[in-house]
């Protein structure tokens, strides 16, 4: 298996189901990734041990979910030098707007890139255009993906033509 470039993180295993779609992108583009359930409230040492160790390990990006609090992504940010991408969890307290003011007012100096409440595909997509800066065969594969989505919208609007809006 080849050596993780994206570390996908996420503080509870209740996350996993968003999260996941961060890993299923990656696996679509051939992206290795490790993916990984850690609290940097409840176990602070191991969560800094990843961080700072992450570019050691390789790793290029780190996707980093988080609800309510929300200071994974942060943190991330804060101990490794590479980019981070956010992702607000949604949560049943205030659907998720906590999460997402929290990563994106992130203090001048510790950027984080965010995305949309449970916007884990978009994360792993941004994560995969980063890649991509450096890698021609993945550049292509974007190109390839970008493709497909058009197609997608113009056999759904050649449908609609056809049949009209009440039969679509």
């Amino acid at each position: 298996m080849e050596k993780p470039v994206v570390g996908i993180v996420m503080g509870s295993d209740s996350d996993l189901p968003v999260m996941s779609k961060a890993a299923a992108i990656l696996e679509e583009f051939g992206v290795p990734y490790e993916m990984r359930v850690i609290s940097a409230h409840r176990e602070p040492d191991v969560f800094f041990e990843y961080a700072k160790g992450a570019e050691a390990r390789g790793l290029k990006v780190i996707i980093a979910g988080a609800g309510m609090a929300a200071h994974l992504p942060g943190m991330c940010a804060a101990l490794f030098p590479l980019p981070v991408i956010g992702v607000p969890l949604y949560s049943k307290t205030l659907g998720g707007e906590d999460s997402l003011y929290s990563i994106l007012q992130m203090p001048s100096g510790i950027p984080v890139a965010t995305v949309a409440i449970d916007g884990t595909k978009n994360a792993a997509l941004l994560a995969v255009r980063m890649l991509a800066i450096s890698s021609p065969a993945l550049l292509e594969k974007l190109k390839a993906y970008a493709g497909k989505q058009c197609e997608a919208v113009q056999k759904k609007d050649a449908r609609l033509q056809e049949v009209g809006y009440k039969e679509y």
